[in-house]
């Protein structure tokens, strides 16, 4: 085993604490089937908020370290891994863990890093790209040629949505708040954008076309436009509810418009399907090795500013993900 050090720098949530912090704790050693990896980045997500406030489906008992996917380079095996030696670069999702020096993961939830991508861009990966991966391909089954509508087009999710969407052939509207939003999704890969901002989105449709599906991480009242807006046997793909606001569907408005409203929980893939998740990260990694995606990272913020991170995750801040590089 590499020699390591005894103990290693986390931002972990401690039982009864309002908020995490950066602590000292033991490196972890990894147990059957685990490797250990050094991490070089990790990305942040909306749902490392939900966990800190306790209201995420799969939120671990405190104390527990934030972050769900890491970039890095193995320094040791447990007993039982095949397919890894130390100082195989990898990506991981791993569901906590992320935001420190180093982290213990599942060898199943670890794939190769492609040898042209960095750490950072890695890490950038498999939430991110491959919710809207999954969303997209296997639930709405997307065809090219399709239009597709991306609300919260500019966040962290939604604009991978954009990018997936026009890399798959689809026509693209992205709908964002405030001009500077809809250029990143312009840039991104949109055809067409609407500043929900200074514009009704479901008068905006009628002009553009109306959608084939809809992938929607805001919920509230863009959802109710959205769904408005839809052709005949259309999808509209629950995703995230960023507006505080769940919606509630009258039924008969999906029978009327002969329309589905699909939900998806990424997460849930590695318990019943995890061939499914590993093969679509597969893909989207090939994807941005070849330079056919390119992750949009809007802040790269040391260990030590894993709170400021949060700040912004909360304030809707930040276009596309931000990084943390321990």
């Amino acid at each position: 085993m590499t020699d390591l050090p005894s103990q290693m720098t986390a931002f972990r949530l401690a039982p009864g604490a309002p908020a995490p912090q950066l602590v000292k704790c033991p490196v972890p050693r990894p147990g059957p089937g685990e490797i250990l990896i050094a991490v070089r980045a990790a990305g942040a997500n909306f749902a490392d908020q939900l966990m800190i406030g306790g209201s995420y489906q799969d939120t671990p008992d405190r104390p527990f370290t934030l972050g769900m996917e890491l970039a890095g380079q193995i320094v040791d095996l447990g007993p039982g891994v095949d397919g890894f030696e130390p100082g195989d670069r990898v990506v991981a999702f791993c569901g906590q863990g992320a935001f420190a020096q180093y982290a213990s993961v599942a060898a199943s939830r670890c794939l190769p890093l492609p040898r042209p991508v960095p750490f950072d861009v890695g890490a950038a990966v498999p939430i991110a790209y491959g919710t809207s991966h999954l969303a997209l391909e296997r639930r709405a089954r997307l065809r090219a040629s399709e239009t597709l509508l991306v609300t919260g087009a500019a966040g962290g999710v939604g604009l991978t949505a954009v990018e997936i969407g026009a890399r798959m052939g689809a026509r693209v509207i992205a709908a964002a708040r405030g001009p500077d939003k809809c250029a990143i999704a312009r840039a991104a890969g949109a055809h067409e954008v609407v500043d929900t901002d200074a514009s009704d989105l479901r008068s905006e449709m009628l002009k553009l076309g109306r959608a084939d599906v809809v992938y929607d991480t805001v919920g509230g009242a863009l959802f109710d436009a959205a769904l408005r807006a839809l052709r005949p046997e259309a999808r509209l793909l629950a995703i995230g509810f960023a507006s505080g606001t769940v919606p509630q569907i009258n039924a008969a408005h999906l029978l009327v418009k002969n329309v589905d409203v699909i939900g998806l929980n990424w997460g849930g893939y590695p318990a019943f399907a995890p061939d499914v998740l590993t093969g679509s990260l597969r893909t989207l990694l090939g994807w941005v090795a070849s330079g056919d995606l390119t992750p949009h990272i809007s802040h790269r913020l040391p260990l030590a500013e894993a709170g400021r991170a949060q700040e912004l995750l909360a304030a809707r801040a930040a276009t596309g993900k931000i990084i943390i590089e321990p």
